[in-house]
């Protein structure tokens, strides 16, 4: 499942849904996403999130498809926000759920990964000095480079 909002999510009870029911499912593995309150040395004030919803959403149901083919999975859920956020608000959860533990894990990780590098959001972080766009970092690259299969 797969959802952009502008809402909040209760973690909970989201983990909770994703399994109901299903007692073949022996491992769910998540990430949760937070704003961090500092940029760098600089306090931040807002983050705002943006997105064109077709094209995200396009984009992460790809991601989803891959982690699917990759692993045996029962489940996985997708929640990202967008809009104006603060210090310690969720940004994002990714999870998947599995017979075995191993692959839940895997594919959480693989989620977040791809998440971070292949989805189409743009972040402004506001600061005392004013508002800035946030660049990709090389590190959240480095991390997806791993799961290219070659």
């Amino acid at each position: 499942m797969i959802r952009v909002q502008a809402e909040d999510f209760d973690v909970g009870r989201e983990l909770e849904k994703l399994s109901d029911g299903n007692l073949d499912v022996g491992g769910v593995s998540c990430f949760v996403g937070l704003v961090r309150d500092m940029a760098g040395d600089k306090p931040i004030e807002t983050m705002t999130l943006e997105h064109y919803p077709e094209m995200t959403e396009k984009a992460l149901a790809e991601i989803e498809a891959e982690a699917r083919s990759r692993w045996p999975l029962a489940d996985t859920l997708i929640i990202h926000r967008y809009g104006e956020l603060a210090p310690g608000d969720r940004i994002v959860l990714v999870a998947a759920a599995s017979a075995h533990r191993q692959a839940a894990i895997e594919a959480a990780h693989f989620l977040i990964d791809w998440l971070k590098t292949k989805a189409p959001f743009w972040k402004r972080e506001v600061t005392p000095d004013g508002g800035q766009w946030v660049d990709a970092r090389s590190s959240d690259d480095a991390a997806a480079e791993r799961w290219i299969e070659k």
